[in-house]
């Protein structure tokens, strides 16, 4: 009996054909890439995982992607992560990732739970006008929503490093609290009722951080919600990145985590702007009142809509957007 010699020379050639294949698709070979991903390894941009591909297949779950130097970094199949930018110029970038069940990919352009407040000196660069162009608080209805919500209690930590404005731990948990109490109660000067039902609670001081880096872009949950303040990307205020997961019907996603954080390497802060000693400081709770509008699922009013605490920008030393305007009651009665 011969014994088995093995393929032939066909039989070797297409076995190294369909070998080359498998490893060009699992993004062995020479190139490092999956056909219709991006690189193997590191940093995506938008163009590399292209809406309609695979986070699975690309094995991005976890990476940094970006699109104009605005960043996050991929959420896991079923879940939604938005940032929102405002950077020194006064072009507004934002980029919301939503990786659906299966792993598909999709973007959205439109607003979302996260933001960037630019600083003092780009009000013009944003084309809205000064406030005075812009109608008052209380007659002004415009307002923006995410398409998400917080079906539950909004329960969140305070970060353990230096505060905004040097104030302490127990001042900021004053502050952060009364600004997310003025989103969960609606609290205006217009007269309108209170018809909000969102719910907050603070837990703890936590040794956990935002989940924000240097560059004001979302890394990886950890699944707490905190405040804290540190370093961000120059042109950046204070910046907010949100995560929510789809529910059932035409309904706005769910709330999973949200986190703010407070830019203290460039800029200053104070919890008493109305004081002759204010120059040059943004108010902690006008800030914080904008950020947590974006928690519980409020977007940017837009340009032109300057007096109410939703607009994009804050003002040096001011205290207006510790109230809430008739939009931004708005707002949260649609969602709420």
């Amino acid at each position: 009996m011969t014994g088995w010699r093995g393929p032939g020379l066909l039989g070797r050639a297409v076995t190294a054909f369909v070998l080359t294949a498998l490893l060009s698709v699992a993004g062995g070979g020479d190139s490092g890439r999956v056909p219709g991903c991006g690189p193997a390894r590191g940093d995506l941009t938008v163009d590399d995982l292209p809406a309609g591909s695979s986070v699975i297949r690309c094995a991005a779950v976890g990476r940094l992607l970006t699109r104009d130097g605005v960043g996050v970094a991929v959420p896991e199949p079923g879940v939604t992560v938005a940032v929102e930018a405002l950077t020194v110029d006064g072009a507004a970038r934002g980029l919301t990732v939503r990786v659906a069940a299966d792993g598909t990919v999709s973007y959205d352009d439109d607003h979302t739970a996260s933001d960037d407040h630019t600083a003092s000196g780009d009000r013009a660069a944003t084309g809205a006008g000064s406030r005075a162009d812009s109608p008052a608080a209380c007659d002004d209805s415009a307002f923006t929503t995410a398409d998400r919500k917080e079906y539950n209690t909004y329960d969140w930590f305070i970060g353990d490093g230096p505060m905004p404005g040097g104030i302490s731990r127990a001042e900021a948990r004053r502050a952060f609290e009364d600004a997310i109490a003025t989103i969960t109660t609606s609290r205006n000067d217009c007269g309108f009722a209170d018809t909000v039902r969102a719910k907050a609670r603070f837990v703890a001081a936590t040794h956990h951080e935002a989940d924000v880096d240097a560059e004001a872009r979302c890394t990886t949950r950890d699944g707490l919600n905190v405040w804290d303040a540190g370093d961000l990307s120059s042109g950046v205020v204070a910046t907010t990145c949100s995560w929510s997961n789809p529910v059932p019907g035409p309904r706005p996603d769910q709330l999973i985590e949200a986190d703010v954080r407070f830019n203290i390497r460039h800029y200053r802060f104070t919890n008493n702007p109305h004081s002759d000693t204010c120059d040059n400081a943004y108010d902690i709770r006008s800030v914080a009142t904008h950020e947590a509008g974006h928690v519980f699922g409020l977007g940017h009013a837009g340009p032109g809509h300057g007096n109410l605490t939703m607009y994009a920008n804050s003002y040096i030393c001011s205290t207006s957007a510790r109230t809430l305007g008739k939009g931004d009651v708005l707002g949260l009665r649609r969602l709420y």
